[in-house]
């Protein structure tokens, strides 16, 4: 490893440049887990069950896709600017059109909709799958395998974890505020009943815009960070066949577990931001909810964003968060016993649960760190976009099993799509049943989380602290 003693040193700039960048990521991520299944259900009128199966489906593409731009990443040489930077440049136009590409259909909403079975479930396959498994893949890999070339300091990757949440949050307070406040009309049904619809044509609109804004942010964060850190690749490395490094990581329990955990927690977190665009329209009658939910959303990731780093440094990364994640279990089990029919009282329980979720959120990117540290000892070879490509492709996963799961029940209790058209309400017995699901399938994601980490992933604060003496030595840091 050599360092560029001419650059000027880790600080401010690089993290707020990397929150910048998981700002610009989330523009389209947090858009698509918030509204493109609710978008598809209820304007383009494709069953839930179809929408999960496409988006499970196309994750097993990102099996290919993760992993081979992870080698690239690991074989490709440096430019001047760094050897991942340069990728925020290349790839941010693509990822932003195709995303908006998912929701075009929106400006022409009425005559979609009446498009064939076929053709519906062809657009969005094909859109989704360029989306997520190519350009998404394109942008992600090389930024999330980026944060060990800023800086080899672990608190330093401790501080961009907390940054790089800190913009994912940020974006998920524009769109979890800005889509349920723009994206819906207030109707009245039948029956009298309020009733919260989904406009196609807005939602192009508002997809359109956070296009523009992930280009915006994906140029701020080239600009600002500095890679200074440089691992020499050795010549066995280069010609390490794709093969053996998925053998590699099969014998590697730290990355196993952490992907295992990562899917886990992705089930929990994504399964409550999917059932979002359901429960608080359908369930309590106001779009609205949405926006409040957001609010208290950000209050709870704020209160972690303090938390987690004095925490994670007195206690360790793992044993803070199992902590959290059986405290978020205990809220979601409470929820679902009280069924509380006030909005408020739901929201304050919700509030809780993304306190637990966020203290494992600002520390979950510095556990990938240590997991690459730890498979550099372990393999003697250091393979940062590798391992953060099997990362990456597990939290596709994880948001694809969410999805999947949240359209599989949803039609399952009897979901219908065609309501929204007819502008009814859902019945009863539907209602209770998304109740169930927004509650459940979470409860069970944060207690396996817990349990996966504190029984199988190994790297705990004593093992951590070991890892990095024995790197700082090797390097002669």
């Amino acid at each position: 490893m050599a360092k560029q003693k001419t650059l000027k040193p880790f600080g401010i700039a690089d993290k707020l440049g990397y929150m910048f960048g998981d700002f610009g990521n989330d523009f389209t991520f947090i858009l698509s887990t918030m509204i493109l299944t609710k978008f598809y259900t209820d304007v383009m009128v494709v069953d839930a069950a179809v929408v999960g199966f496409i988006m499970m489906l196309s994750r097993f593409i990102d099996a290919i896709t993760d992993v081979t731009m992870g080698r690239i990443c690991d074989a490709a040489k440096p430019t001047a600017a760094g050897k991942f930077k340069p990728w925020l440049l290349r790839m941010c136009i693509p990822v932003a059109f195709s995303s908006f590409v998912m929701y075009a259909p929106g400006f022409i909403s009425s005559s979609a909709s009446g498009w064939s079975d076929g053709v519906k479930i062809v657009y969005l396959g094909i859109s989704y799958i360029l989306w997520g498994s190519f350009c998404y893949t394109g942008v992600n890999i090389p930024y999330g395998s980026m944060a060990s070339a800023i800086s080899s300091d672990p608190n330093d990757c401790a501080s961009l974890s907390t940054f790089r949440t800190l913009g994912g949050t940020l974006a998920g307070i524009v769109i979890g505020m800005g889509v349920p406040m723009l994206a819906y009309d207030s109707v009245v049904g039948p029956g009298g009943e309020k009733l919260s619809i989904l406009n196609g044509t807005k939602v192009a609109w508002i997809a359109l815009a956070c296009s523009v804004l992930a280009v915006v942010c994906y140029l701020m964060a080239y600009r600002m960070i500095t890679e200074r850190v440089e691992y020499k690749v050795p010549k066995k490395q280069e010609k390490t066949s794709i093969l053996k490094m998925l053998k590699n990581a099969a014998r590697n329990r730290a990355l196993i577990s952490i992907i295992v955990a990562s899917i886990l927690m992705l089930l929990a977190q994504l399964t409550m931001q999917n059932m979002g665009s359901y429960i608080y329209p359908d369930y309590y009658g106001s779009n609205m909810g949405q926006v409040l939910s957001t609010v208290a959303m950000t209050v709870s990731m704020i209160i972690a964003a303090v938390m987690a780093k004095p925490l994670a440094a007195k206690y360790g990364k793992a044993e803070v968060s199992v902590v959290s994640c059986l405290f978020a279990t205990a809220v979601c089990l409470l929820t679902w016993f009280l069924r509380p029919q006030q909005m408020w009282v739901f929201i304050a329980l919700q509030s809780l649960n993304w306190l637990g979720l966020g203290m494992f959120s600002m520390v979950c990117w510095a556990l990938i760190t240590d997991v690459i540290d730890y498979s550099e000892i372990k393999n003697g070879v250091r393979e940062d976009g590798s391992v953060y490509a099997l990362y990456s492709f597990a939290r596709k996963l994880g948001q694809a099993v969410a999805a999947g799961l949240s359209g599989w029940l949803l039609s399952a209790i009897g979901y219908n799509g065609e309501a929204a058209k007819l502008k009814i309400p859902q019945t009863d017995a539907v209602k209770e049943g998304m109740f169930d699901i927004t509650t459940l399938v979470p409860a069970i994601g944060f207690l396996l989380l817990a349990l996966v980490l504190w029984f199988w992933y190994p790297l705990h604060k004593k093992q951590v602290d070991a890892n990095v003496a024995t790197l700082k030595a090797k390097r002669g840091e």
